[in-house]
């Protein structure tokens, strides 16, 4: 008997692609082929995201385009926006599937056992102690390990402690395993992801800083980047680390928000401006040519113009390399949604066309001090045209001839052309 087909489609985090992984081995074990999310599949599991209203609008068009594609399928959504709006969901039509962060692991239980009618289920997760590991196994170089899951600081913004209950993590020696399991399937790279990574290990006589130790320990492990760490979880002996590691890479994605201390008060952030602006100068002292990519909320409720051109200002000023732009919405459990002075919706556009501006410059600067060096480049697979693509050590994309000998291997090279599309050409 043919395989049965499953699709899967991802939004959101970079933790939410290492769990999909991990649903998506359920399915293989049992004789499941994947298939690609455009592609007829008996089965389409969509992993979903609530940061934005627009994240949950984009999960129930998916629901939509799996149904187009085949009206017998079955369709699950699963994770934070099923963990959060069950009963909006159990409302609409055409999805069979509806599981919250802690039952989606199970789905292909379900699924093997559908009885015709929706299975709806979202455990209760705010006091949830248990960590459940997950890597991405999509990719033949990079993948993202998940270390830590939950966060505890319920900042005003912000709905995902309520969809992923409180900061946990593993031990740090059931975290390497995993790493070498990865190592074992002959990954280079590996991106350390969470929601809070910095609290790893709460809870226990560990810290973030004894995994990256421990990590760096494993041998066949090549590269070590770090995904988003808040800036007051970014310590000294983080960075005094990493600019002398030989395995940890220059890449540091810190969470700014706001540039107005007034902002981050209300947003009830752990942390003033001067504080980011410290590590930043701190990281560009130690590694010149490090990347620094930061998020930033505009149009936070009571953001005035003011408020928002002391973010502008205070980021044109710093040497970041690119920007994650959030235009803020209401998220019901989230304490913002109840307060007052609601921004418009054309200043929210308008200011969030100058900040997205201000970043590509900020990325266009970046590229532009990065010539004439050498770095090391990562080359991961197929591009458009003929071409690989890979990243360097501090994220500078690469682009060159294809050539299936070079995949999965590293490389020095040194920058000295740019495209049409902003990658460097070697």
């Amino acid at each position: 008997m043919e395989n049965k087909r499953v699709a899967f489609q991802t939004y959101g985090c970079k933790l939410n692609f290492a769990e999909t992984s991990t649903i998506s081995k359920s399915f293989i074990d049992k004789g499941y082929e994947v298939v690609d999310f455009k592609e007829e599949a008996d089965v389409y599991v969509i992993n979903s995201c609530t940061v934005t209203d627009n994240a949950e609008k984009r999960c129930k068009e998916a629901v939509r385009r799996a149904k187009r594609l085949n009206p017998k399928s079955k369709v699950a959504i699963v994770g934070c926006y099923s963990q959060l709006r069950t009963k909006e969901l159990e409302a609409f039509e055409n999805v069979d599937f509806i599981l919250g962060n802690k039952e989606k692991f199970k789905l292909i239980n379900h699924v093997e056992n559908f009885d015709g009618n929706c299975f709806s289920s979202n455990e209760a997760i705010l006091k949830d102690k248990d960590f459940s590991p997950a890597y991405s196994i999509d990719d033949r170089t990079r993948t993202f390990l998940k270390v830590q899951d939950g966060c505890d600081y319920y900042c005003t913004f912000c709905a995902i402690p309520f969809a992923r209950g409180r900061s946990r993590s593993d031990t740090v020696e059931n975290t390497v395993k995993q790493a070498m399991e990865v190592v074992a399937q002959g990954q280079k790279e590996i991106i350390l992801t969470g929601v809070n990574i910095g609290t790893f290990g709460k809870g226990r006589d560990e810290k973030f800083y004894d995994l990256l130790i421990a990590l760096e320990k494993v041998e066949g492990l090549e590269r070590i980047r770090i995904s988003s760490i808040e800036p007051n979880l970014l310590t000294n002996e983080i960075i005094d680390h990493v600019a002398q590691s030989k395995k940890i890479l220059p890449h540091f994605h810190i969470p700014l928000q706001s540039g107005s201390d007034e902002m981050l008060a209300l947003m009830k952030r752990k942390y003033k401006r001067e504080v980011f602006e410290n590590r930043v100068k701190s990281i560009k002292e130690k590694m010149p040519l490090a990347c620094i990519a930061a998020d930033v909320i505009i149009g936070f409720p009571g953001e005035t113009e003011e408020h928002f051109m002391d973010t502008y200002q205070f980021i044109e000023e710093l040497p970041l390399s690119y920007l994650h732009v959030f235009t803020y919405s209401d998220r019901p459990e989230a304490k913002a949604s109840q307060m007052e002075a609601k921004v418009k919706p054309a200043d929210k556009k308008d200011r969030s066309k100058r900040l997205h501006a201000l970043g590509e410059q900020k990325k266009r600067d970046f590229y532009r001090i990065n010539a004439d060096t050498e770095h090391i480049v990562l080359w991961e697979g197929a591009h458009r045209n003929g071409k690989m693509n890979g990243l360097t050590e501090n994220y500078v994309p690469i682009s060159a001839p294809f050539d299936e000998s070079k995949i999965n291997t590293l490389e020095t090279v040194k920058l000295e052309k740019v495209n049409t599309e902003g990658e460097w050409v070697v």
